[in-house]
């Protein structure tokens, strides 16, 4: 009788994790990020143009344009800390740097997981490569080679760093800001892909190759930005952390991570390579084994992007409230600028 009643019982519920919605989300996320630039992308395009003819006040340049500009955005921040003037040229660069570190202080790197257009595109490609080449996992670099191409990144950022904070003085950094060079630096970039070179376009095509091939092959090996997120995101109050009595080793929050994390075999999550992107979450199939606190019951998932993406527009707010987004440069001059532009490159 007892196993009549044991057949006839209802079979248990299996566990429907509630996040697993989250990589959804990011996507929607990422995509309205990418559609805001690419506008922001063509608003400027007009306006390049608009300045070529002699023209530059039939159309508005978007400050937004400057988030492509991160190296003048660092020489603006040590000239911020020497002398406390903030950019005048490239306000909106100044601003965006700063809210992107401030959101990786607390929130991880959740710019490069959540924002970032180069992610998305990453994202975009790793997804295409493991639908065409590798749907039974993606090929494992060897550890030594993996590391050795990892610091390349570290090496960049090391280099621009030292350049510039260490061994730029001041009277060059004043120089360099209010330069004809640095003033077209946004018309550089948007000639740049209008009249790409031989050499350029080798160097994009094999980018897409290698992405197709070693998974997140940019971020994870030569992006300097996000290396200096990932270092700011060792301070960030907020990480993944793993509940090792109840979890079941399934190993999924391992085979999700985008940047290979072993988060099964880890109690927190402190490697500077984690972008919060919270895939781990989101597939994780026992409750509340990943959470972002020590606590069985921690913080919402939602806590990482919602902060990350928060901090990034409350710098855009306080710049546009503080008459710091919008540059002070005249329109002529950014055409005059934009006019020797192309003499500047060579």
């Amino acid at each position: 009788m007892s196993e009549l009643v044991t057949l006839g019982a209802p079979a248990p519920t299996r566990w429907r994790n509630p996040r697993r919605r989250l990589p959804a989300v990011r996507w929607a996320v990422q995509a309205g990020y990418l559609a805001f630039l690419a506008a922001v992308g063509i608003e400027f395009a007009s306006f390049h143009a608009a300045a070529l003819r002699g023209d530059p006040g039939s159309a508005s340049r978007p400050p937004a344009v400057e988030a492509f500009l991160p190296i003048g955005a660092l020489v603006g921040l040590k000239r911020f800390a020497l002398t406390g003037n903030w950019d005048d040229v490239h306000p909106a660069g100044l601003a965006i740097l700063l809210g992107a570190v401030a959101s990786a202080l607390l929130a991880r790197k959740a710019f490069c997981g959540w924002v970032c257009p180069v992610g998305t595109l990453s994202r975009g490609l790793e997804s295409i490569g493991r639908n065409l080449f590798w749907r039974r996992g993606w090929p494992r670099v060897p550890v030594a080679l993996d590391y050795g191409l990892m610091s390349l990144k570290y090496a960049l950022l090391g280099f621009f760093l030292w350049a510039i904070l260490w061994s730029m003085p001041l009277p060059a950094i004043e120089g360099f800001l209010h330069s004809p060079y640095n003033i077209a630096a946004d018309a550089k970039m948007l000639l740049f892909f209008e009249d790409l070179s031989v050499t350029a376009a080798v160097v994009l095509a094999s980018l897409v190759a290698l992405s197709l091939v070693l998974r997140n092959f940019w971020g994870r090996y030569l992006c300097p930005y996000g290396t200096l997120l990932g270092l700011a995101s060792w301070f960030s109050p907020l990480r993944i952390v793993r509940d090792a009595p109840n979890c079941n080793d399934c190993q999924a929050c391992t085979r999700v991570c985008p940047v290979e994390i072993p988060v099964a075999s880890r109690a927190s999550v402190t490697n500077p390579e984690c972008t919060g992107c919270l895939s781990c979450v989101a597939a994780c199939t026992a409750p509340d084994v990943l959470t972002i606190s020590r606590r069985r019951k921690g913080i919402s998932p939602w806590v990482v992007p919602a902060v990350g993406v928060a901090t990034l527009l409350a710098f855009w707010v306080g710049a546009r409230a503080t008459g710091h987004w919008t540059s002070l440069v005249p329109p002529e001059v950014f055409a005059r600028a934009y006019r020797i532009a192309p003499v500047l490159e060579h």
